[in-house]
This record gives structure tokens, sequence and C-alpha cells, in this order.
């Protein structure tokens, strides 16, 4: 039996690993450089016409349900950020890739239904139990399972008796690979990832997903959406394994043993899922046939198996019970709806309002200054070497540090100003009737609170500091939209880490940069 580098040779030497797209090998790439721009992936993207319509066609969809519509691809990388739009191209570029050789036994569209219903599930599984990145975990899991497809291309009639003989079932097929092949779907997976450049929080967890207590010494981020993944794995193979019963039940334990998640927030996920897949399918390309619900693939599967020991009159008193149980199900999940809605704008870690929730209020707010007749200023804050301060004293003293920030910052703000978390660890603030040289000011009390501040996590003291980019709606000025407003912030902001961070920038149109320093 050859060793698994030899076969992932076979595979690279077979010509069967994908190729991806030139505009998604050059964005993971500069994506993972801290000096890339919005211009820069904006430039890159508008390169292939036929992608850019793709992305905005996805982005102005209900998958991401913003208030206005998107017109530019600068526009969408503004609002959405670099994970997202990374994300997007990606999706588009697997969906779309060249069909490739294969045996009679694999199903080639059914593969990608499969995968896109497991990437959908991630989305819903992460919005339950954190508030971390959503991008990244339906990468991962749109691809946790292209090694299948990279290893039936090699080993086209060999792959086709793996997988009758493995019929439905992953420990099998895991197990079948590795006995006859000599590696498994998720190295490959892994391998490949690998060999397009793709960052290790992209690649890990496809090596892993199968079985995330393998994994060690991995970060807390880097553990959850491993977590993530493996449970939208399961979720998918309750859809399409064509054994749902198999996977049903270790996909409710594990949910609950590793996230706490309780019975009913795991019902409104499996409730959600094909709704969701159908319309995540229509904005890709991918044509699927209408999916029952998980509930219903479930009665089906206990009525198969019930219909071999069971007589007419007991199926009827099985069918009525089941029936009564969907319907009290369906009330307590109305109640928890109501609960989740009051809760669905704040952000999870550290309780101020959420990305999406800032989105809705600054639309309000510059509609509502136009009609008065009232100045509007924006201010996008980020805590300088973040990355650098996880790395050394670690992901939980970050959180703790997140919190406290928004902390301390709420408490220099005024009652209708908002505080929201922008992503990772940028901060945003909209100062309604507030010009920017106030809103100048403003910022500059909090930089100067933030740099004082001993944030003390278990007797350690932790100290960071804050750059910020200030933009004005004024009234001389109001051609500008949302999406322009948020852009001259963080022109702002970046100019600001520019000239040495913990420091205050204002973007002024004609006048270039206004520096106001600490």
């Amino acid at each position: 039996m050859p060793s698994k580098e030899a076969v992932l040779q076979q595979v690279i030497e077979s010509g069967a690993l994908p190729t991806l797209s030139t505009v998604a090998s050059k964005l993971i790439d500069i994506t993972g450089k801290e000096e890339t721009t919005i211009y820069d992936i904006t430039k890159l993207i508008a390169q292939d016409v036929s992608l850019s319509t793709k992305v905005l066609k996805v982005v102005n969809s209900s998958f991401y349900n913003f208030p206005n519509e998107v017109g530019t691809i600068q526009q969408a990388v503004a609002i959405l950020g670099t994970n997202a739009v990374r994300s997007l191209v990606l999706s588009f570029s697997f969906l779309n890739m060249e069909r490739p050789r294969f045996g009679a036994g694999f199903d080639y569209e059914q593969f990608w239904e499969h995968s896109l219903a497991a990437a959908v599930a991630s989305k819903l599984i992460m919005a339950q139990v954190s508030d971390g990145d959503p991008e990244e975990v339906f990468t991962v899991s749109l691809l946790q399972n292209l090694g299948k497809l990279i290893l039936a291309s090699t080993f086209a009639e060999k792959y086709d008796q793996i997988l009758q003989a493995a019929n439905g079932s992953e420990a099998l097929l895991l197990e079948l690979e590795e006995q006859q092949l000599g590696a498994n779907h998720a190295y490959i997976g892994c391998e490949a990832a690998k060999h397009w450049m793709f960052p290790e929080s992209l690649a890990i967890p496809i090596l892993y997903h199968h079985d995330p207590s393998a994994a060690r010494k991995l970060s807390p981020e880097m553990q959850t959406n491993l977590r993530v993944v493996h449970l939208a794995g399961l979720l998918a193979n309750i859809m399409y394994s064509g054994h749902p019963i198999e996977y049903h039940g270790p996909f409710r334990e594990r949910a609950q043993k590793m996230f706490g998640l309780k019975a009913a927030a795991i019902d409104e996920i499996l409730r959600k899922a094909n709704v969701e897949v159908a319309q995540a399918a229509e904005y890709f390309g991918l044509k699927i046939d209408g999916t029952a619900s998980i509930p219903e693939l479930l009665q089906e599967a206990n009525i198969k198996l019930s219909l071999l020991n069971m007589s007419y009159e007991q199926m009827n008193r099985e069918l009525v019970q089941a029936k009564l149980t969907l319907e009290k199900l369906t009330g307590e999940l109305e109640e928890k709806n109501r609960y989740l809605e009051g809760i669905a704008n704040l952000d999870g870690l550290t309780e101020i309002y959420n990305h999406r929730y800032f989105q809705e209020f600054l639309d309000k707010e510059i509609s509502r200054s136009q009609r008065r007749e009232t100045e509007l200023s924006l201010v996008l804050a980020d805590i300088d070497y973040f990355k650098k301060f996880n790395d050394f004293h670690g992901h939980q003293a970050g959180d703790h540090v997140l919190r406290e920030v928004a902390a301390l910052c709420g408490s220099l703000i005024r009652e209708y100003d908002l505080l929201a978390r922008y992503g990772g660890e940028e901060f945003v603030f909209v100062l309604p009737e507030t010009d920017p040289q106030e809103a100048l000011v403003v910022a500059e009390k909090i930089r100067a609170a933030i740099e004082q501040q001993h944030f003390e996590y278990q007797g350690e003291d932790c100290r960071v500091t804050m750059s910020f980019g200030v933009a004005g709606f004024l009234q001389a000025d109001k051609s500008i939209n949302k999406t322009e407003l948020i852009e001259r912030a963080d022109k702002a902001l970046y100019s600001a880490k520019k000239k040495g961070r913990n420091r205050v920038e204002e973007y002024v149109e004609k006048s270039g940069w206004f520096s106001r320093s600490k």
C-alpha cells in the first residue's frame, strides 16, 4: 500500500487537482497581507466582469439582506469586508470549475449540492454559537469534502467501488479510502488547500473536520470554527446521505456537548436548513430539485423503519402522535423566535450592537440628517497591533480586552450615539448632530482614555492603543451615500495607521488629510 504522500503525488501528476481561477489565486495572496486596501481588492475582482456580476447578485440577495442596493464591487468590499468577499470569490471559483472526469458512481451535481448544504448549515450554526467570522466556516464547509472529488477523478473505477461499499457511511468511507488507496479524502483536501496557498485557518479544519478531537494546539477561534464545520457536515449528511437517522442523533448530541445548544436552537437550525440551501443554490447558479425539510426526512425515515414491525393501526397512532409532536414543536419554536429577535442586534462577545444593526442604524440616521438638515459624523476605530497582542497574551485575554474596550467606549459617548462592533478588533461610532470638528474631540477623548487604561487580566496588566478615522456627512456635501461615508472613514483610519497608529485622522475632501494626533 503506497504512503499518503505517494498518493498525493499521484493525484498531482494525474492533473486531477482543480485549478483556481487567476482572480481567486491572487485574492488569497493579497488578503493575507496587512497593507492590502479596499482599492486593491476591488481592482483585482473588477478584472473579471462575469465574476463581478455574480458577486453583486449575491450581495444584493436575501443571502445578506442589506436594506439598500450595492451597486459596485468597491461598495461590496467596504460593506462586507475582506473575508466575505474572499468567500464569495472562492465559492464561485469552485462551483463553476471545469467538470472533471470521474466514474459512473460519483454524482457530481449532488456532490456540490451536499457541499453547499454544509456551507449554508455552517452559517446557521455559527449564528447560534459564536460571534466569529461566518465567512471562514462557509468556505471550509463548502470545501471540506473536496478530497472526494479529487480521489474520484484520480481513481475513477476504484473509487466507485469504495463509494458503493461505504453506502453513505462517512466513517466506513474514510476507512475504505485508507485501506484501498492509502490516503483519505480529508488529507487530500487539506493538502490541496495548502497547494493553493490557503491560510491555515482554511486548510487545517478540512483535515480534521470528521474528528475535531484529533486536532491539537489550535487557537480557541480555530477550535470553534472546526467544530462548526464538523456539525455542518453532519447536518448535510442528514439531508443527502440517504440515512438521516444515522446522523441526526450525533448532530444533536454533539451540538449540545460542543456548544451547549438547547433543543429549541437545534430545532431552529434543522427547520431552516432546506429553505436556506435552496435559496443559496439559486444565488450561486446551482439547479437543485426541491429538498424536503429535515423534520420531513426524519419522519419519512422513521415511518419506513416502523413499517417493518408495525400494524396498520399502530402506524396510524404513531403518525398522529408525530403530527401532534411537530405541532407542539412549532409552537415552542415560535416562542423562542420571539426571544431571539430581541437579542439578534447584539454582538455576542462585547454585548454592544453588531455590524448588521449598525448598517440599519446608519441608513436611518443619514435619512434623518437629510430631513432635518443636521450634521452627522462617523468614526471607525481599530485596536493597534491586536494580532500581536493575541499572540503574546492569548485569545482569552484578547476577548477580555475587547469587552473592556467596548464598555469604556460606551461610557464616553451620549445615549443617542451608536457604538457597534464593526468586525474583529474594529469598532464604529455613529454620532448624530455632530460635525467633524466635534467628532475629532470625541475620538481624541476616547483615544486618550484607551491609552491610559489598564486592562487587568488574571493579574496581568494589559495595555492597548487605538487608531481612529473620522468622516462627516455635511450639509454642504449631501451627494455622498452611506457606502462612501464608510469608505471615507476607512481611508482616514488607514491614514492614522500609516502615520504611526494611536492617533486620530479626519478625511477632508478638498484639503487632503487633517491630522489630529495625541
